[in-house]
């Protein structure tokens, strides 16, 4: 018995910042698999492109024109299953970050109104308003680490004709987090995880009621050491009922999780997050 107390405790202390690396990456590269690559393949096979697009090596990064004319379902599958930059796992790590001036994107603040699945709602009818709203869903299921929050966030917030709530990218993230630590379906509450936006881009729209939208957040979590990794999540976001909410379709192709500030974050078309503080309701003009 004494020496299997002893063992276990040995086992405790075992962990460390590198396991708990190790798990923040496998949440993103098994959602990154299991869903991102699987989809884009999929896409791939249905559309019959798969040798036009092995051959073609451009990447997106970011849009160069906004449409303002829809031209519909084939143009906005294209915008979606467009392949990013891609870079390796190690890029997602803490990194020392470029001196050169990032390209900013104004993201907008917001109303601070909680809407449905208690997410912060109020964002304008652009596709900045769009990044605000996805940034804000993204937080409140991945900030919680629950299976349930993430089914009731995406049940709220995404129109039909998606993938299921479970075969969510997000969800998949919160499944793999889970099952890596051993906590079951919420977080150990001596765990955290918290989230900064901390870089966006437009990937592309069509119309002024779709687009695609892809967020980059600084994670940092807790659970008896300490870990930080970039996340990078895109999704095709669409205006209905005055808000955005995730589109119909195959889920876009997986974005590249590169740390903030980096000089690979910038090649792959990220864009450094500034909250647009007129935006904010409690925003007084002349103020600075």
């Amino acid at each position: 018995m004494r020496r299997a107390a002893t063992k276990k405790a040995e086992g405790a202390m075992e962990w460390g910042r590198r396991r708990l690396l190790g798990i923040l990456v496998a949440a993103v590269v098994v959602a990154a698999l299991l869903l991102g690559g699987l989809a884009y393949a999929v896409y791939l096979a249905v559309a019959g492109i798969g040798e036009e697009a092995s051959a073609n090596t451009d990447v997106a990064t970011g849009e160069t024109d906004r449409s303002t004319v829809a031209q519909g379902a084939v143009h906005r599958d294209e915008v979606a299953a467009e392949p990013m930059l891609a870079v390796p796992e190690s890029a997602a790590f803490p990194a020392e970050t470029t001196s050169a001036k990032a390209p900013v994107i104004k993201i907008p603040a917001g109303t601070g109104v909680n809407g449905p699945a208690f997410v912060m709602t109020g964002f304008p009818h652009t596709p900045e308003g769009a990044i605000g709203q996805l940034a804000q869903i993204d937080l409140a299921v991945l900030q919680s680490m629950s299976l349930t929050t993430a089914a009731e966030v995406y049940n709220a917030w995404a129109l039909p004709g998606g993938v299921r709530a479970e075969e969510w990218w997000i969800t998949a993230s919160v499944q793999a987090f889970l099952t890596s630590t051993g906590m079951g379906e919420v977080k150990d509450p001596s765990s955290s995880v918290s989230l900064e936006p901390a870089a966006a881009l437009v990937k592309g729209t069509d119309g002024p009621d779709w687009t695609t939208v892809c967020v980059l957040m600084k994670v940092t979590a807790s659970y008896k050491q300490e870990g930080q990794i970039a996340f990078a999540h895109c999704e095709r976001m669409q205006w209905i009922g005055g808000r955005w909410m995730v589109a119909p379709g195959a889920p876009p192709a997986p974005a590249p999780a590169t740390w903030p500030g980096t000089q690979l974050a910038t090649e792959a078309g990220w864009r450094t997050w500034s909250t647009d503080d007129t935006t904010d309701p409690d925003h007084i003009e002349g103020d600075h």
